[in-house]
């Protein structure tokens, strides 16, 4: 997994990220099923380029590179990788 969406994504779903991804790999967007059924987005790793754009997109500072996940939400690796295994 490349990047990793983390705590302070939560009640958030701000969407700054989706509308940047060049490859849509963020879910779920505002018109997907599901999506009120969900309290953060995530990032497909099998998806993710690598490009970085959403990083810098998100104003509540929720995306890291996955070996730059703080300590207290590296357990956002395992959600975000288990949200796309269905």
């Amino acid at each position: 997994m490349t990047y990793v969406i983390t705590q302070p994504c939560i009640g958030v779903r701000d969407a700054s990220c989706v509308d940047v991804c060049p490859v849509d790999c963020i879910h779920p967007s505002s018109s997907e099923a599901g999506y009120d059924e969900h309290e953060q987005l995530y990032i497909n790793p099998d998806e993710c380029i690598d490009c970085g754009a959403c990083e810098p997109a998100c104003p509540v500072t929720a995306i890291f590179e996955e070996s730059a996940v703080p300590e207290e939400w590296k357990s956002y690796i395992k959600v975000n990788a288990d949200f796309f295994k269905g």
